[in-house]
């Protein structure tokens, strides 16, 4: 009787966390492997198709993006309980407003073509508008959806995906641009060529170095190509598509077009076949072990078309002194059950907290999850 009570106690638990009612989409939290000392928790539910994640200067509100729904979040825990209990819609019928970023007081969020910009979001997370910064982006929805997120040079990074899943577009797709948003005339400029679909990136703490996670194409096999996680220390690199993949596949269709694959930047690390590598973050905190400091924590929302079903976990990378990826380690699985190969949620971006703890967003859960350690 106790154990049937129990499953029932988790069961409505689930559906309230994936704000659905999904009975083939329960949150299965004791699914989920952790190093030992590490546990997790939802820290926010009901939060429809969570993706891209920020947050202002003190991390006390945390502003969601997402794309298959057309509003924008921010979220607070106000009675301090360690979990959010207060949910604002900033901004609704918006067209794929994947990407959120923070800086100055104000909120940007990326759609598909434009730049918006929430002023002094804090002081009117209740009566929010925005004004349109920039509106000359490609309107294509393939790959159309963005991760934006401020450099160390106070440049606005947004990327543009490639509008198919291969071809040889015109030069601002399959790139990274930068944009300055405090500029009276601006104009995107393009800091790396050759990126399919980049829908996570970030900067290394101390060498300030751009490093991003790439999906890779489709259509070439379970096996081909892997994903990837690059590194970009400098403008103007070309990181293989349409020609190569992962740095050594030649691309069947286009691969003659292009010059020998030492011409381009081959990635820091594979990441594996259709993982679908998304947000990544480095860890700078104190509340994780030390042998984590500086290392890339990335989710990967896994694969779709696979025959077999693999990412839908979270991966610890290892980096040395000298800027080389050492191993990548599984951090946390368990959304994916391997043996019948059903998925119950996919991770979608982390944000580390200013306590050290960390937030992971799944856009099929429709939660949050917060991982924190104790010895």
């Amino acid at each position: 009787m106790r154990r049937i009570l129990s499953l029932l106690v988790l069961s409505l638990l689930s559906l309230s966390c994936n704000g659905q009612g999904n009975k083939n989409n329960y949150i299965q939290l004791e699914t989920i492997k952790l190093p030992a000392g590490f546990s997790i928790s939802v820290w926010a539910e009901d939060v429809p198709d969570a993706r891209s994640l920020a947050m202002n200067a003190d991390g006390s509100v945390i502003f969601v993006g997402n794309r298959q729904g057309k509003n924008v979040y921010a979220l607070k825990d106000t009675n301090g309980d360690g979990k959010a209990d207060k949910k604002y819609t900033l901004a609704q019928g918006l067209r794929m407003p994947n990407g959120v970023a923070f800086k100055d007081g104000d909120l940007y969020v990326a759609e598909v073509s434009r730049i918006l910009r929430f002023k002094n979001i804090e002081k009117n997370l209740e009566n929010p508008s925005y004004e349109v910064v920039y509106d000359q982006y490609p309107d294509k929805a393939h790959h159309g959806w963005k991760f934006i997120a401020f450099g160390p040079d106070g440049l606005l990074y947004v990327p543009v995906g490639a509008p198919c899943n291969i071809c040889d577009p015109e030069e601002i797709f399959a790139s990274i641009t930068r944009i300055d948003v405090k500029s009276p005339t601006m104009r995107p400029e393009i800091f790396a060529k050759g990126v399919r679909n980049t829908v996570g990136f970030t900067w290394h703490p101390e060498t300030k170095e751009l490093w991003f996670t790439d999906n890779g194409r489709d259509m070439m096999g379970d096996n081909i190509p892997d994903c990837e996680l690059n590194r970009a220390p400098n403008k103007g690199m070309h990181f293989g598509y349409p020609f190569w993949h992962a740095g050594d596949v030649k691309d069947p269709e286009f691969g003659n077009k292009g010059k020998d694959k030492t011409a381009y930047t081959a990635p820091a690390a594979k990441l594996g076949p259709h993982t679908a590598p998304l947000g990544m973050r480095f860890y700078t905190g104190n509340q994780f072990p030390s042998k984590y400091k500086n290392n890339i924590f990335i989710a990967k929302h896994g694969s779709w078309n696979r025959s077999k079903k693999i990412g839908y976990q979270l991966t610890n990378v290892v980096i040395d002194g000298n800027q080389k990826v050492v191993k990548e380690e599984v951090f946390a699985e368990g959304w994916l059950n391997e043996e019948t190969q059903d998925v119950w949620g996919r991770p979608v971006d982390v944000l580390q907290l200013p306590d050290g703890s960390m937030l992971v967003s799944d856009d099929m859960a429709n939660c949050i999850y917060k991982i924190t350690y104790k010895k």
